[in-house]
């Protein structure tokens, strides 16, 4: 699951990664109005005098003289030039821009095969050729979403485009949209996951994203909505992040704190949230004026995340006055 922590900067967890206009409108109208007539303005009389009769000479006809025959060859539109052949309608199949490549483009090396089991087993309900462009577009939003959030996004919102009502698609949008920091986005897309498959798992990122839109108090409000028992035990604790994140925003620390205490955050078990919840702490004690508790608290969320989520490392540097150029290089184990 993708889960908040509570640093100004939000950013996806690892290890909760998603397993992955033509120039022609089809269907386009004229562009003349309801009601024109070709040649001639509403309203408009014929040339004939009162008093013709149908039966008397026959009318000469324009640019020809009586007894000419038409240059005309049956099949032109009116308006062509005579002698020219009105060009044949092309179909769809050979025009050009049909070969243009569409969205962002996918690295060779990506097959789609990489895609998770779970996730494959709901492409094939695509068409066999469709199922395919998705996966690799899945799979291509998980490889970037860390280095580069908005290239991840892009390639989503192309797989949403291809299959916009398969839940495993819409997961990766909110995932990738929430990494780049477009919480409207995200959090429209987690909503129509819910909706999709009923699992409260993404809560707790739904409620963040309202934080980041400036709303906490329906980030608290969202949370309440649901009995903490209901949701997976991870996100239980996701969920105490956020809403202790809410409660700061709000200019409440102290209740934040009491949000956040626990015996899990002293849990000697490696877990994937328990970084984030100690840096979650830590802040929260630093919030309150109390520095050396905060120093150890980020010792401890540095101890517990291995996968580099937080900055956890640079939070207890600067408290303790350590300060790094950007030539520092760290020394190297010499060998005896």
């Amino acid at each position: 699951m993708a889960a908040p922590d509570d640093s100004s900067s939000r950013s996806v967890p690892r290890g909760s990664r998603p397993p992955g206009s033509r120039s022609s409108k089809p269907g386009e109208k004229r562009t003349s109005k309801p009601g024109d007539k070709r040649s001639s303005k509403p309203g408009d009389k014929r040339s004939s005098k009162p008093g013709d009769k149908r039966g008397g000479k026959p009318a000469e006809k324009r640019g020809s003289k009586p007894g000419e025959k038409r240059t005309s060859k049956p099949g032109d539109k009116r308006g062509a030039p005579p002698g020219r052949k009105p060009s044949p309608p092309r179909d769809r199949a050979t025009r050009p821009d049909d070969d243009r490549p569409r969205g962002p483009r996918i690295p060779d090396e990506i097959t789609g095969k990489e895609i998770d089991r779970r996730v494959a087993a709901e492409l094939r309900t695509l068409p066999e050729g469709l199922a395919e462009q998705v996966a690799r577009l899945l799979v291509a939003t998980s490889s970037v979403i860390d280095d580069d959030p908005a290239a991840a996004l892009a390639f989503a919102q192309e797989a949403k485009r291809k299959a916009a009502r398969v839940a495993p698609v819409r997961e990766a949008v909110g995932v990738a949209a929430y990494a780049a920091g477009e919480y409207a986005e995200a959090l429209s897309e987690f909503r129509a996951l819910r909706r999709m498959t009923g699992d409260d798992a993404y809560l707790p990122v739904m409620a963040d994203c309202e934080r980041g839109l400036g709303r906490p108090r329906k980030a608290i409000e969202l949370l309440a909505s649901v009995p903490e028992a209901s949701l997976p035990p991870d996100a239980r604790v996701e969920a105490r992040i956020v809403m202790a994140g809410a409660r700061r925003d709000l200019g409440q620390p102290e209740a934040a704190l009491l949000l956040l205490q626990g015996p899990d955050l002293s849990t000697r078990r490696t877990e994937p949230w328990l970084a984030r919840l100690r840096y979650a702490y830590a802040d929260t004690l630093l919030d309150l004026g109390r520095v050396d508790e905060a120093a150890t608290w980020f010792e401890r969320a540095m101890d517990a995340d291995t996968e580099g989520q937080t900055d956890a490392a640079d939070r207890l540097a600067e408290l303790q006055g350590v300060t790094f150029g950007d030539d520092w290089i760290e020394d190297e184990p010499t060998s005896d």
